[in-house]
């Protein structure tokens, strides 16, 4: 998959109004954004863009899961996430190019104002927790619950079991998240952002079946099962990626 290079976004509202008559007020120029490619050079580039969230517990590897896919690197000292961040990867999904948006949301409860904003303009939705932290897990159905209320109708879910590789301090058992995605009818994997053990299947599912349901190729028949499972994780006990 061809990968680009990552973006920060930044806004800085103005909240005064430009006087130069008046000494109380003074102009500043604010930095020239740069300017965007031809439409045709962004039309080669990639057939269609979906933007994904990712959203979950402070904590649970949402930054860690999002590097892993967009840079294929791993870090266990990532700080929390503040607001909100994304990066961005172009995979081939069913003979077209797909260009992620993926959007890194922070945990805490002081973000939820800002992060929910994004909920709407999302075509896809991940929903992560820790398997070592069983509140976490408890928390999805909130999560779930916020994404009814801010998320636009029928957009399209996944949920992360993340930190299998941890399988020695396991506190969620797969059967219990099988169980829930079931009910939720949506896919369901155990990830490691540490290993990459199912990154690249998971993020890839979830923009096959965003692409399927806007019409895009389809194979076989395209129905979609409720809870997967490519790869079993590594038992290995490592380090925890203690980020938002």
């Amino acid at each position: 998959a061809e990968r680009e290079e990552n973006f920060f976004l930044a806004w800085a509202p103005c909240r005064s109004v430009c006087q130069p008559s008046s000494p109380a007020y003074q102009c500043r120029a604010l930095p020239t954004p740069p300017p965007a490619p031809p439409v045709s050079a962004m039309a080669k580039a990639y057939d269609h863009l979906f933007k994904l969230l990712l959203i979950g517990d402070s904590g649970v590897g949402k930054t860690c899961l999002i590097i892993r896919f967009a840079e294929d690197n791993f870090n266990n000292t990532y700080i929390s996430t503040i607001g909100i961040d994304f990066k961005i990867r172009t995979v081939d999904i069913e003979g077209k190019k797909i260009k992620l948006q993926v959007w890194d949301t922070a945990g805490q409860e002081r973000f939820k104002t800002i992060t929910t904003a994004y909920y709407r303009g999302a075509m896809g939705i991940i929903l992560v927790y820790d398997i070592t932290d069983e509140k976490s897990f408890e928390n999805i159905q909130n999560w779930m619950k916020s994404i009814k209320e801010n998320a636009s109708a029928g957009v399209e879910r996944l949920l992360l079991g993340n930190k299998c590789d941890m399988e020695a301090k396991r506190k969620v058992q797969k059967e219990q998240a099988d169980k829930l995605a079931r009910e939720h009818g949506i896919r369901f994997f155990e990830t490691s952002a540490k290993s990459s053990m199912n990154v690249d299947e998971a993020f890839s599912s979830l923009a096959r079946d965003i692409l399927l349901k806007s019409g895009g190729r389809r194979s076989g028949n395209g129905n979609k099962p409720p809870s997967t499972d490519l790869k079993t994780c590594d038992k290995k006990n490592t380090n925890k990626c203690s980020l938002g």
